[in-house]
């Protein structure tokens, strides 16, 4: 049984993946950093996280199909998705919601802080 949270973080940018990182880590939370959607795919079917935090736009095959993906598969169906994007684009953010994703981030408007307490409020 686990007792620490795993978050899964699929982010390219190095310098939001080590804030986030320790911000979560600070927190009490185990963190996993994958750059790419292929592997961070493979990863979270296999490791089960407890979330996710996924940008869009990662390599391979990219956020929403990463998590169509993960959405298709047995393994990945519940798994909670928390999408972190520059993109404020609607038709965007109307397709993640449709594969459940479970909130949507517009990374330059929101703080860490910010993430961080919506992320302890859905893994409790």
């Amino acid at each position: 049984m686990k007792n620490k949270k795993l978050i899964l973080i699929v982010e390219d940018e190095a310098v939001y993946q080590k804030i986030l990182s320790e911000k979560l880590t600070a927190e009490g939370y185990t963190v996993q950093i994958i750059a790419d959607g292929v592997s961070a795919l493979a990863s979270a079917l296999n490791e089960q996280p407890d979330l996710v935090l996924l940008d869009l736009n990662i390599p391979g095959i990219g956020g929403l199909g990463m998590v169509k993906r993960l959405r298709e598969d047995e393994r990945g169906k519940n798994i909670k998705v928390i999408i972190l994007t520059n993109s404020p684009d609607i038709e965007t953010i109307q397709t993640a919601m449709q594969e459940h994703v479970f909130e949507y981030f517009i990374k330059s408007e929101t703080k860490i802080a910010d993430l961080v307490l919506k992320v302890k409020n859905i893994l409790g």
